[in-house]
């Protein structure tokens, strides 16, 4: 009994966790904002693409996937009050590597599935646009 009370509060320290991470750093709140949108663009969640975006959270960002919970609504939250386009300018003045890291990242979810939507390529090619990239260059057509 007492190693489910432990676990429920763990597992609820660790949804806070995230969550407060996320909402203290704008910059992650844009890029997680943008993740999600590219998961959404094609009008399907889909399992491979849930999965991809939990393992970039995790690796990149330090953030637990099975406490998601919280993030999701505060991002469901936040995309109200947020266009595609204010969560990319959060962008312009990152380093290069971390506006790279960005468009790795929409691309490694658009690719999770194995069908890159039109709808999740033109969101990625209009961030890039918007972050100074020439995808077509980048991407070698």
């Amino acid at each position: 009994m007492a190693g489910g009370i432990i676990d429920t509060i763990r597992s609820m320290l660790d949804r806070e966790r995230n969550v407060r991470l996320v909402a203290s750093d704008p910059a992650l709140t844009a890029e997680l904002l943008l993740l999600f949108r590219v998961i959404l663009a094609d009008g399907d969640v889909r399992g491979e693409e849930l999965a991809m975006f939990k393992r970039i959270c995790a690796e990149a960002f330090g953030l637990d996937p099975e406490a998601m919970d919280g993030v999701y609504q505060y991002l469901q939250d936040y995309a109200y009050e947020t266009t595609d386009a204010q969560s990319s300018a959060v962008f312009l003045e990152m380093p290069l590597e971390r506006r790279k890291a960005l468009l790795d990242h929409m691309i490694a979810i658009a690719e999770s599935d194995h069908a890159v939507d039109d709808k999740e390529l033109r969101l990625i090619e209009r961030t890039a646009d918007m972050l100074g990239f020439d995808l077509r260059e980048t991407r070698g057509g």
